[in-house]
């Protein structure tokens, strides 16, 4: 046990762990277990479809919002009383949630879900980097990734069991339990820290608080919206690259304390690993939203099911953790991350061979692999981009970091679901040119698939349809390795964290 941790903080070091990985999973979880849900919460709120999509982007919105600005509060009321808010509101928020009789209420609702559950990701992590030593960072790290991993991945099976077998408000109902649990063990065991003092740049604030949450609305309602089509999406678009513009000149010249600490742009591990927590959320959740997809309309698998094919990435995941947060201070990081890499493009491979005939084993199989390439990834990831980044700028660290991951999942689903309606628009186009009276492989069809008569001309283009689409899934999955592939070479660009402590004097809680 290294001396610089209080003997009352190592004793309780695993109750404390529990309790915050608890309200971590609670809240990464949340992130996608409403998915599933939305059309059920559509016929009892009676809302249009467009509508309900907005049960989804108000939690991603606000809690965009709200994630930066963990850090000054912390400096201003402590560790520990934010994280006891923010688990009670977000306990209290899941809650007005279920109990929501109308979209107006739940929209509301989930707004102050995002806005409380924000701090508890980047909180966590910050905790686990201060309560335990230097050689078991990798472990922690390992532990909390495993949380934040393994939520959105099984959200999606979760959602979908509680929805089936209860009802679509035991989604958040569930939270109540957890959070209940999570609340005890936080109060009693975690101790406070105060980070250095300082006022909030108001200016730095909203103007990266629009940014952020322009850029989310753009690529939540792009695809809805057709993009450039729509003027909504134009104003969000300018308005997001307006405020950016501003926040960015603002930080840069402004005398005293600004919003985003300066500092953290001097720690180059620190600024690389922001760059690959955006591209682990592309490949990550971009990938995660293609599967279910393509197995639910395509392939026609139950929801529960769909959440049973996919769960081994998760299994995977949780392998890997284990496995590499025993590693990280033995091997090089950049060599551990290479191998996840790997692991990602080689799965990503393997689901460039997805048929309308195949079973479920290719799925199984290339999800664990993935699985464990994300593990390979993520915990060393974590690991080096706070190996040398001093304890005193975690606070304001941790939450840009988890920020950045956050970005770089919404970027990736709407790249993925962007090039898949093209992609298969393009391949319709090609396929459909091809079904044509002189086409000699038309002769032999079913009379059902016939096109000399118009029950046959739809059949016929219902499967040009699945067939396009298919094509679409395959071009989406083949661009996820290539971006996974040309990811490697940029681990040089990582220095190899010493055996030395963090610059800084750590912090001591007390």
């Amino acid at each position: 046990m290294s001396p610089e941790i209080p003997e009352s903080v190592a004793k309780h070091r695993g109750m404390i762990t529990l309790s915050i990985m608890l309200a971590t999973i609670m809240q990464a979880l949340d992130t996608t277990i409403a998915n599933v849900a939305l059309p059920h919460m559509q016929g009892s709120l009676q809302a249009s479809q467009d509508q309900i999509t907005w049960v989804l982007t108000s939690y991603i919105v606000a809690s965009a919002i709200a994630l930066p600005i963990t850090g000054w509060l912390c400096s201003q009321w402590g560790r520990r009383k934010v994280f006891i808010i923010s688990v009670i509101g977000f306990t209290v928020a899941s809650a007005l949630c279920g109990l929501a009789t109308s979209l107006a209420g739940i929209v509301a609702a989930r707004l102050l879900q995002g806005v409380f559950g924000a701090a508890l990701v980047p909180l966590s992590q910050a905790v686990l980097l201060d309560i335990n030593p230097l050689e078991k960072v990798g472990q922690a790290m390992a532990i909390w990734g495993a949380g934040i991993m393994v939520g959105p991945i099984l959200g999606p099976m979760m959602g979908g069991w509680l929805t089936e077998n209860f009802d679509w408000r035991w989604v958040f109902f569930i939270n109540l339990p957890v959070g209940a649990f999570a609340l005890w063990g936080i109060v009693r065991y975690l101790p406070e820290s105060r980070p250095r003092s300082e006022r909030l740049d108001i200016f730095g604030f909203v103007a990266l608080s629009l940014a952020i949450g322009l850029l989310q609305l753009f690529l939540d309602r792009g695809e809805l919206l057709d993009w450039f089509d729509s003027w909504e999406i134009k104003l969000e678009a300018a308005g997001a690259l307006i405020a950016f513009a501003f926040f960015a000149v603002h930080t840069w010249t402004v005398q005293g304390v600004s919003f985003f600490d300066r500092e953290l742009l001097k720690d180059r591990n620190f600024v690389t690993g922001l760059l690959f927590a955006f591209i682990v959320g592309v490949v990550l959740y971009g990938t995660m939203a293609l599967l279910p997809m393509f197995l639910q309309t395509l392939m026609g698998y139950p929801v529960i099911y769909t959440g049973e094919v996919t769960a081994p990435r998760g299994i995977g995941t949780m392998i890997a953790m284990i496995v590499v947060g025993r590693l990280v201070h033995r091997v090089d990081v950049r060599a551990i991350m290479a191998v996840g890499f790997g692991l990602t493009a080689f799965s990503l491979w393997q689901m460039t061979g997805i048929t309308l005939q195949m079973d479920s084993s290719l799925v199984i199989w290339s999800g664990f692999i993935q699985g464990l390439g994300i593990g390979f990834t993520f915990v060393p990831l974590s690991a080096a981009t706070f190996a040398t980044l001093a304890p005193r700028l975690r606070n304001e660290g941790t939450p840009i970091y988890s920020l950045l991951r956050n970005i770089g999942g919404s970027v990736g689903i709407s790249i993925v679901q962007a090039l898949l309606t093209r992609g298969s628009a393009q391949a319709h186009a090609q396929l459909a040119a091809t079904v044509a009276p002189g086409n000699q492989g038309l002769v032999n069809l079913p009379p059902m698939l016939s096109p000399d008569t118009l029950t046959g001309l739809a059949a016929l283009n219902a499967e040009v349809t699945r067939q396009a689409a298919l094509i679409g899934y395959v071009g989406d999955f083949s661009t996820m390795m290539v971006v996974t592939l040309l990811s490697i070479p940029l681990l040089l660009l990582i220095r190899r964290p010493g055996s030395a402590s963090p610059a800084g004097a750590k912090e001591v809680p007390h």
